[in-house]
């Protein structure tokens, strides 16, 4: 259920007003495939190297190249650690963290967590100061193919939900939705697949937003925000974030590769759901 959360239930050290999380969307179209190649050669590290030269069709090189020098782009930016530079290293559930000097960022502070989503030509990363974020894109043109198989992971109710929709395009919506938290909530767990997704459920409202929360029992955390974009027609995308005390810290969604800092679209950050004792 969705609650307003008083002084007294607020854990400590969680992320105030002022902290801003900031999303940027990108379409391989931002870059050129050349481009994306030149980039790769001078950014990426020898693993990524190795990665990009294992794939065997074009297209699937392209969106691997576009998202991680998007990443280490976006990272160079935010930290000050130059793109080439960025040490990246993976948890044992493949989530990525960049490894922060021991003097701290240049940019300022110690901590900055960011999480990488593509899907068939879409990127999407996001990047907060403190604690995690997770989040994912998903394009609503690909049918019904593994919709089902999808839906059967989720929670009774929100498989009920999903099939009150007309079957279609609007039950491929709903069952996308509810995918896309999904993803962005337990990568911002850091737990990915390893979280049953009918351990936890949501409830939406009809056209967008989050109204209700059931978490998993291994949940502790007690407060997030979620948030339902979609960037572009036919794209829908998640975000999910640890909620903090005070008035909702600002979103600033970031559309294009980032050469610089072209302003970006401010987007309302919906208030915190609370988790039930």
């Amino acid at each position: 259920m969705t609650a307003t959360p008083t002084a007294s239930q607020h854990p400590p050290d969680l992320p105030g007003p002022d902290e801003t999380v900031k999303l940027w969307f990108c379409p391989n179209e931002e870059l050129a495939p050349g481009i994306a190649a030149t980039l790769a050669t001078h950014w990426l590290d020898e693993h990524e190297q190795e990665i990009a030269g294992r794939f065997l069709f074009e297209r699937d090189r392209r969106q691997y190249l576009v998202a991680h020098t998007l990443v280490r782009r976006v990272l160079a930016l935010e930290s000050g650690v130059p793109e080439s530079e960025a040490v990246i290293w993976r948890s044992s559930r493949g989530r990525p963290f960049l490894q922060k000097p021991p003097e701290g960022l240049p940019r300022g502070g110690r901590e900055l967590d960011f999480n990488l989503s593509h899907s068939r030509g879409h990127n999407l990363v996001g990047v907060v100061r403190r604690h995690r974020i997770g989040v994912d894109v998903e394009r609503l043109d690909r049918g019904a193919k593994g919709l089902d198989t999808i839906v059967e992971t989720f929670a009774a109710e929100e498989r009920h939900w999903v099939a009150r929709a007309a079957p279609g395009r609007q039950r491929d919506r709903r069952a996308l939705r509810l995918w896309t938290l999904k993803e962005a909530y337990s990568k911002a767990r850091g737990l990915g697949l390893g979280l049953p997704f009918d351990s936890f459920s949501f409830t939406l409202a009809e056209d967008r937003g989050v109204t209700g929360f059931r978490p998993p029992g291994n949940d502790h955390e007690r407060w997030w925000r979620f948030v339902e974009l979609e960037p572009v027609p036919d794209v829908v995308a998640a975000v999910a974030v640890l909620a903090g005390p005070g008035a909702p810290p600002a979103l600033q969604l970031h559309h294009g590769f980032p050469w610089g800092r072209a302003a970006p679209r401010l987007v309302p950050l919906p208030g915190p759901v609370a988790v039930p004792v």
